[in-house]
C-alpha cells in the first residue's frame, strides 16, 4: 500500500533550478537561465519549483478521477475508490489512458501528413512526390506494386492502406503490420491476442474500457496496452513516416550549426516548433525563393533564416538543409529570450503556453498554424478542423513569411542577447546512408559481429525537470560511447548530443578503442542523428534489418531503446513499441505506477514472460548506462558473439 510520506521523500530528490544552473553541461542554457533572472521572467524550472512537493497519489497513479464521485485516493485508510477499484485498476486506467493518449498524438500529426500525400496524389503532379524509391518499395511490401501504374496512383493506393489502418471501424488484416513486422513477432502478437483492429478504435476502446464501471480487470487493461502499443509504432508512427519519406524525400546527412550562436542578427529570423511538416516544408522553401529574399532585404536583413525547436526543424533540416536546430520544447522559452526571433511558428504538440508569457516581453509574434494547438495572443495562419484548404498550403506559407518580415522592424537592440555558444552537428542519417557508409547491412553486422561495436542503443525521447536537463541524456551517452556501443538518436533528447558535440567524429575521443577506431574508418559520428520523434520507426527498421541478416530475432540482438528523461504520453508509446518488438527500454524516469506492486512487477519484471522484454528506470543515469551495458554484453554472450 502507498506511504505518501516515503514518496514525498522522492520529491526532495528532484533537482531544482539551482542545480540545473549548477550542473546542466550547456553554459548557454546556464546563461540565458542567468539572464531570465535578471529580467524576472519565469521559466518551466521557475514553475517545477513552485509545483514541489509533488502529489504522491499522482507521483505513484493511485489517484482516479474516471468519475465525479471522486476523486478517490488510495490510502491505507481507504484501499478502495468509491466503486470498488483497488490500486491495481486505478494505476491501470490511467496509464491506459497516458498510453492512448500518445497513440493519438502520434497519430493525428500522421493523419494530415498522409492526408497531404494523398491530395498530392489525386492532384497527379508526380513532380510533388520527392520520395520516389521510397514510394516503390513500400508499394512492393504492401504487395500492390504494378509498373504499369504511374506513381501517383500507387500513391493514393498507399494512402488507402495507412488511412485504414489509422481509422477502420471493423476487424481486418492490420496490413502496415503484416508488411513491415517479423512474422515470428506477428505470431507472438497473434497468440496474445493484441493485433489491433485500428489505431483508432484501439484508443476508441482503451477509453472506453477505462471509463467508470467498466473494465475492473488490470491484467485485462494491460491486455488492451499492448494493442495500443503496436497501434502506436504501426499506425501513429510508421504511418505518418512512411507518408513523409514518399512526399518530401529520403533524408540527406548534412552539416549544421546548431546552439545560441547559430541566430544570425542580419536576417529575418524565424522559429518552426511543434512536430508537422506540412506547413513547415513550404515555409523553409518559399523562405528561399527570390520574391521573399527581395522583401527581406527591403527590410534591411540579408535574406531569412529558418531555426528548428522540437522536432519540425529537424524533419525539415533533413531534407531540406541549413536549418538549425537550437532547442528541444524545454529550452524553447530560452531561445525565445535571445530576442532575435521575429516569428515563432507553432504547429502540434510540446508547445507549452508559457511562450506566449516570454513573447510579450519580446518583439517576436507567436504564430499558429493548426487547430489542435491554439494559443491565447497569437495570430493564427493555419490549416481548418478539417483540413479542407491543404491545397493553399503555400499561400500560408507566405502570410507567415510576410508577418516576419514586417515584424523585424520591431527588434529592440537592448533586447538582444545571445550567449556564444555553437557546434556543428551532422544530421540525416537514415539506414539506407548508414548502410551505405559501412559498404552494406553485413559490414556494419560483422563490426556488431566480432564486438568492435558491442551493441546499438536507440537513444531518445523528452526532457524532464525530474532529472538533470539534458546532462542525464549526456551522462548516459558518455557511459555506453566508452563501452564501444554504437548511438542513434532523435527528437528532443538529441538536441544536448548535437549542441556539445557528439554528432560529429571528433567525439571519437569519447569513444572506446575498437568504436573509436570504426568512427575514423567509417567516417561517421559516434552518435548518429536519426530524425525527429517520428524517426524511432527509422531505428526500429535498422534494428529488424540487422535481426534479419543475422537469422537472429529481435529479442536476441545486443541492441535496446533508452528515453532517459521521457516526460509525456507519447514517450510510454516510444518505450512500449520496442519492448513489443523484444528490446527492453531503459529510464531515469519512473512510470506512475508504484502505487501497484501487481502493475509494478509487470512493468519491471514479469512482462519479461509475455513479450520478452521489461523496463529498467533507475534515477542515477550512470547506474542505468552500466545497465545497459550488463544487459547487452548478456544478450552477446547468450548468442555467442563474445
Amino acid at each position: 500500500m502507498i506511504n505518501p510520506k516515503e514518496v514525498r521523500k522522492l520529491t526532495k530528490s528532484f533537482p531544482s533550478k539551482q542545480d540545473v544552473m549548477q550542473h546542466t553541461p550547456d553554459k548557454g542554457v546556464v546563461t540565458m537561465l542567468k539572464f531570465f533572472e535578471e529580467k524576472n521572467i519565469e521559466t518551466c524550472f521557475d514553475r517545477f519549483d513552485a509545483q514541489t512537493p509533488n502529489c504522491a497519489y499522482g507521483l505513484t497513479g493511485v489517484c482516479c478521477k474516471a468519475c465525479h464521485m471522486g476523486p478517490c485516493k488510495i490510502t491505507p485508510k481507504s484501499p478502495r475508490g468509491i466503486c470498488g477499484a483497488d490500486e491495481d485498476v486505478i494505476a491501470s486506467r490511467n496509464i491506459l489512458r497516458w498510453m492512448a493518449g500518445g497513440v493519438s498524438s502520434h497519430g493525428a500529426r500522421s493523419r494530415e501528413i498522409i492526408l497531404n500525400l494523398k491530395r498530392v496524389a489525386q492532384d497527379k503532379d508526380e513532380s510533388k512526390i520527392l520520395g520516389k524509391e521510397k514510394l516503390i518499395g513500400v508499394s512492393k511490401a504492401f504487395e500492390i506494386y504494378d509498373e504499369n501504374k504511374d506513381l501517383c496512383t500507387l500513391a493514393d493506393e498507399v494512402c488507402n492502406i495507412l488511412l485504414d489502418d489509422l481509422s477502420r471501424p471493423y476487424t481486418d488484416e492490420f496490413k502496415t503490420i503484416k508488411a513491415f513486422a517479423p512474422k515470428y513477432r506477428i505470431k507472438l502478437w497473434e497468440d496474445l491476442e493484441i493485433i489491433p483492429i485500428s489505431t483508432y478504435q484501439e484508443v476508441f476502446e482503451a477509453l472506453h474500457r477505462t471509463g467508470i464501471g467498466t473494465d475492473g480487470d488490470w491484467e485485462n487493461l494491460m491486455q488492451q496496452m499492448l494493442r495500443c502499443g503496436l497501434a502506436f509504432s504501426f499506425g501513429s508512427v510508421m504511418g505518418g513516416s512512411i507518408a513523409m519519406d514518399i512526399l518530401y524525400g529520403m533524408p540527406k546527412v548534412s552539416e549544421v550549426d546548431t546552439n545560441f550562436n547559430a541566430l544570425e542578427l542580419d536576417y529575418v529570423n524565424i522559429a518552426v516548433h511543434g512536430h508537422s511538416p506540412t506547413l513547415v516544408h513550404s515555409v523553409v522553401a518559399l523562405s528561399r525563393d527570390e520574391e521573399y529574399i527581395k522583401k527581406a532585404k527591403a527590410n534591411g536583413a540579408k535574406g531569412i533564416k529558418i531555426y528548428g525547436i522540437c522536432c519540425s526543424g529537424l524533419s525539415a533540416n533533413y531534407r531540406q538543409g541549413d536549418v538549425s536546430p537550437l532547442s528541444n520544447s524545454i529550452g524553447a522559452e530560452l531561445v525565445m529570450g535571445t530576442g532575435a526571433l521575429d516569428a515563432w511558428v507553432v504547429d502540434v504538440q510540446d508547445i507549452y503556453p508559457s511562450i506566449m508569457d516570454v513573447a510579450e516581453c519580446f518583439h517576436t509574434k507567436v504564430i499558429t498554424t493548426n487547430d489542435s494547438a491554439r494559443l491565447p495572443g497569437a495570430i493564427h495562419i493555419g490549416l481548418d478542423h478539417y483540413h479542407s484548404n491543404l491545397d493553399e498550403i503555400p499561400k500560408l506559407a507566405g502570410q507567415i513569411l510576410d508577418v516576419a518580415i514586417d515584424n523585424r522592424k520591431e527588434r529592440v537592440e537592448g533586447n538582444l542577447f545571445i550567449p556564444q555558444t555553437s557546434a556543428k552537428a551532422q544530421l540525416g542519417f537514415s539506414v539506407e546512408s548508414l548502410f551505405q557508409k559501412f559498404g552494406g547491412g553485413d559490414k556494419l553486422l560483422e563490426k556488431l559481429k566480432s564486438g568492435e561495436i558491442k551493441g546499438i542503443v536507440n537513444l531518445v525521447g523528452c526532457n524532464n525537470p525530474k532529472v538533470m536537463y539534458e546532462k542525464t541524456i549526456c551522462d548516459v551517452t558518455d557511459h555506453l560511447l566508452k563501452n564501444n556501443i554504437l548511438i542513434l538518436t532523435n527528437g528532443c533528447a538529441s538536441f544536448p548530443l548535437l549542441k556539445l558535440g557528439y554528432c560529429l567524429q571528433d567525439a571519437k575521443e569519447k569513444c572506446g578503442e575498437s568504436l573509436a577506431k570504426i568512427v575514423e574508418e567509417i567516417d561517421i559520428p559516434p552518435v548518429l542523428h536519426f530524425g525527429e520523434c517520428l524517426d524511432n520507426a527509422r531505428a526500429s527498421g535498422l534494428f529488424r534489418a540487422l535481426s534479419d541478416l543475422s537469422q537472429l530475432e529481435t529479442k536476441q540482438m545486443p541492441l535496446a531503446f533508452s528515453s532517459p528523461e521521457w516526460s509525456n504520453e507519447k514517450g510510454i508509446g516510444a518505450a512500449l513499441g520496442f519492448r513489443l518488438m523484444g528490446f527492453n527500454s531503459y529510464h531515469c524516469v519512473e512510470p506512475p505506477i508504484s502505487g501497484s506492486q501487481n502493475l509494478s512487477n509487470y512493468f519491471y519484471e514479469d512482462s519479461v514472460n509475455v513479450i520478452d522484454a521489461k523496463m529498467v528506470v533507475n534515477r542515477d543515469p550512470l547506474e542505468l548506462a552500466k545497465t545497459i551495458v550488463n544487459d547487452i554484453n548478456t544478450r552477446r554472450k547468450n548468442i555467442n558473439w563474445d
